[in-house]
This record gives C-alpha cells, sequence and structure tokens, in this order.
C-alpha cells in the first residue's frame, strides 16, 4: 500500500505525473479556497501559514519511490502537490526534495528526466525560511488567484495569519530573484459564482490588476485555469474558454512581455 506516492496520472499542465504527497492523512492548509476538489476545509484543519508538520521521510519513501519510478521512463514531472494542503506546511519538504532528486539521478530516462516541481498556495513565501527550502526545486507552480484583498478573501478564504495581497507579491519577486537558473510558473484560477451576494475573482478589477502583479513578479510561465472537477462550494463553477481567451490577451496586452509564456487549459 502506498504511503506517499500517487498517480502517475496525466496532468494538464505538466504531462505525465507522478504525485508526491508529504503532510499527514488530513488535510492542513492556510487557504479554504471555495473551488478546492479535496472539500471544505474545516476550522480545525485551517492553519496558520506560521504552522508547521513534523513529517520526515522514512525509508519507505525512498524505496516507493524507486519501485514505481522504474516503470515510468518516460515521466514529465515529479510533482509536490496540495494533495491534502500546503506542501511547505511540511518542515521537511527540503528532505523529501533531496531523496526525491537522489533517486532520480539514479535511475535512466527515455529522454530527459523529470522536473522535479512543487505547487504551493504562495502564503507560506513571505517567510525567508520557505523560499529557502521552495528555491531548490525545478519548477515552482506557486498560487496567484487575487490581486485584491477583497478577492483573496472571497476566493482563498485564507487563516487570518496569511498576508495581503502585497506582502505575497513581493515574496513571489523575491523567490524569483532567488531561483535564477529555475522556473517559476504562476498559477491563475478563475471561476464564476451563482450567487449575487458572493463576487467571484472574475471581475475586471482583480484581472487587470493580476496582470500588473505578473509583470512585476516576471515569471518564466503563467497558467491561466478554472474548475475542472466538483468544488468545495455548489455556488461556484468554471469559465468557459472564450472568457479565458479574453483574459490571455488582457493578460499579454499588460504584461507586454514576450519571454513570458501564457497558457490557459
Amino acid at each position: 500500500m502506498r504511503q506517499y506516492i500517487y498517480g502517475p496520472f496525466n496532468s494538464r499542465r505538466l504531462g505525465l505525473s507522478l504525485g508526491i504527497n508529504i503532510l499527514l492523512n488530513y488535510k492542513a492548509c492556510s487557504f479554504d479556497c471555495v473551488y478546492c476538489e479535496i472539500g471544505a476545509n474545516k476550522s480545525n484543519k485551517l492553519v496558520s501559514p506560521k504552522f508547521r508538520i513534523d513529517n520526515p521521510p522514512t525509508q519507505d519513501f525512498r524505496k516507493e519511490l524507486k519501485s514505481i519510478l522504474k516503470y515510468v521512463p518516460h515521466l514529465k514531472s515529479l510533482s509536490f502537490t496540495g494533495y491534502l494542503g500546503e506542501p511547505t506546511l511540511n518542515n521537511n519538504l527540503l528532505d523529501f526534495y533531496n531523496i526525491t532528486l537522489d533517486v532520480r539521478n539514479e535511475l535512466k530516462w527515455d529522454k530527459d528526466p523529470p522536473l522535479i516541481t512543487l505547487f504551493t498556495n504562495s502564503s507560506t513565501l513571505y517567510l525567508e525560511e520557505i523560499r529557502e527550502r521552495v528555491k531548490h526545486f525545478d519548477l515552482v507552480l506557486a498560487k496567484l488567484d487575487a490581486a485584491t484583498d477583497k478577492d483573496l478573501r472571497t476566493t482563498n478564504r485564507p487563516h487570518k495569519d496569511c498576508p495581503g495581497i502585497d506582502t505575497l507579491a513581493d515574496s513571489l519577486v523575491k523567490l524569483r530573484k532567488d531561483m535564477p537558473n529555475k522556473k517559476l510558473a504562476i498559477q491563475c484560477l478563475i471561476s464564476k459564482s451563482y450567487r449575487d451576494d458572493f463576487s467571484s475573482n472574475d471581475n475586471n478589477e482583480n484581472i487587470e490588476r493580476l496582470a500588473h502583479l505578473i509583470k512585476k513578479i516576471n515569471p518564466d510561465i503563467v497558467q491561466l485555469y478554472s474548475i475542472a472537477r466538483i468544488p468545495s462550494e455548489y455556488f461556484v463553477y468554471a469559465i468557459d474558454e472564450n472568457r479565458k481567451k479574453e483574459i490571455v490577451k488582457i493578460f499579454r496586452k499588460i504584461i507586454n512581455n514576450e519571454l513570458i509564456e501564457i497558457n490557459y487549459y
């Protein structure tokens, strides 16, 4: 029975990927996003970005990883994901990374070795100790769904200790400078709402401000996407392909940088 690894699966953004879960067997996250596919975050699982889980890798992690990887020599990504929450909450993130790097380097691959990637909701990146751990990954996929504090509160519903948008954006600027030889992708999940009393993050102010923040951060990649699985809240739903194209057009006009790859899914 697997303890740490799930998949492989075809990621719409990364290709054939193997998921790595380094949290405990329950959800622990600093966000309670309205669209979360894991389900609503109960109050005792919504944690401060300063909360830490001590969950060091056991020998089982290395064995489990090696036993699976030998069957997928065409893998594209080894993905530390938010399967049960925010992976940077684990104090032992870098220990898991180092074992993954060792195992990857021991094996033979059909072409290039898979990237070691990290998904983060960005809430912990204002802490230097976290950026020091995160900067080692080949590709960091950092969430930025909101560009106003109002949209952050309604869409991501952060723990009260989470910093505001200005601090989140500044931390992403710092991370980008900390990892010049690695890649940073900004993920923007945009959704709509059935409820008149709920303002979704698909509003002109948020979209335009997102573009300006992304320009400031200067990532390698921007990934615009929407809800693809059942969300935790019934009142939110996916934007359609035409709207994704419209937002990409706005992004490209404001960002105005051909070196930044902008994709939608």
